[in-house]
């Protein structure tokens, strides 16, 4: 079925953008939201998510103990940063 739709221009600029990136077509993109939208966010086919884990080696000179020091390191950081501002 064919029809006209107007598109607010950042809707058209995700669509593209969402196009592009998966390597789909336009109209696949587009009707695949349009479903989503209207069966509530769910998808219509697939089973549940799996994850397929892998075994990874650490790069030499990384602790494995520390592994959150840096991210508590920038969050801390972040809110001095956001407290300063104020």
């Amino acid at each position: 079925m064919r029809t006209t739709v107007t598109l607010d221009p950042d809707v058209a600029r995700f669509l593209h953008e969402e196009a592009h990136r998966t390597r789909r077509g336009f109209k696949a993109v587009l009707n695949d939201y349009l479903r989503r939208g209207i069966r509530g966010g769910r998808k219509a086919e697939g089973g549940p998510f799996k994850v397929s884990p892998h075994r990874t080696k650490l790069v030499p000179g990384v602790d494995p103990a520390r592994l959150n020091h840096l991210v508590d390191e920038l969050e801390d950081e972040a809110l001095l940063a956001r407290q300063a501002r104020r």
